[in-house]
């Protein structure tokens, strides 16, 4: 049975997914490597893995679609890695559920470091106080739960960070750099587009009418706002 610290990488170039193999056991983590998008849907169902790396161009199902099947079953972290770098593919692949996107070519430095971004923000304690409520929304922090008017609404990792951000400053803007930085730990070039992609699909998921958002309101040119309900 593989280890529970198992990462699987999903790429069907042979040279790259044995180089990313090769990084991240030095890092400590277990590896497991598919090139097909079929075979990846069956290797998740059978192993539980703490973090996919994800191409987007597969044979079988292309890993959108894979995306979307992981998506629907788990909040698990997932990083898409591919050369499709126009701007349409990297919102795509991050309103299907992906929490980053990474274009080839690309430094394997600067994945690990998405990698483990990601994985501390999932296993890291929680030294602030379990729940967190702002009006009709309850967060707890140690199981990655959430509730509007006592209906649950399932998130990502990332979409659940920012959130967790945005109401923990409520009433407060947030400049895209505090909210990238707090998300990330640092920032990087042309994440504000997709940052808001992630603040999209919160709204889709958490407001009754998206377009007229009641609780993550644009401030524009400068960044976002938790806007506290009757204020």
């Amino acid at each position: 049975m593989m280890k529970e610290n198992t990462i699987l990488i999903v790429e069907d170039e042979p040279t790259i997914a044995e180089t990313i193999k090769m990084y991240l056991l030095k890092e400590g983590f277990n590896v497991e490597i598919t090139g097909n998008g079929n075979d990846a849907i069956k290797i998740f169902d059978a192993v539980r893995h703490v973090l996919v790396l994800l191409d987007l161009n597969l044979p079988g199902e292309d890993g959108i679609k894979v995306c979307r099947n992981f998506r629907s079953r788990s909040s698990v972290p997932i990083i898409m890695v591919t050369a499709r770098d126009e701007e349409e593919d990297k919102l795509i692949g991050l309103e299907t559920g992906a929490d980053d996107y990474i274009t080839k070519p690309f430094s394997i430095r600067e994945l690990v470091a998405r990698v483990k971004v990601l994985l501390r923000r999932a296993w890291s304690p929680q030294m602030k106080q379990d729940r967190l409520m702002v009006d009709d929304i309850v967060i707890e922090r140690k199981s990655m739960r959430i509730w509007e008017k006592g209906n649950e609404i399932k998130l990502t990792p990332t979409e659940f960070k920012l959130l967790e951000v945005l109401m923990e400053n409520a009433g407060q803007v947030l400049t895209r750099d505090q909210i990238i930085e707090a998300i990330y730990g640092y920032s990087y070039e042309g994440y504000d587009r997709t940052l808001d992609s992630h603040v999209k699909n919160i709204r889709s998921k958490l407001e009754e009418n998206p377009q007229k958002p009641r609780y993550i309101l644009t401030v524009k040119g400068v960044g976002y706002q938790f806007k506290r309900l009757g204020l």
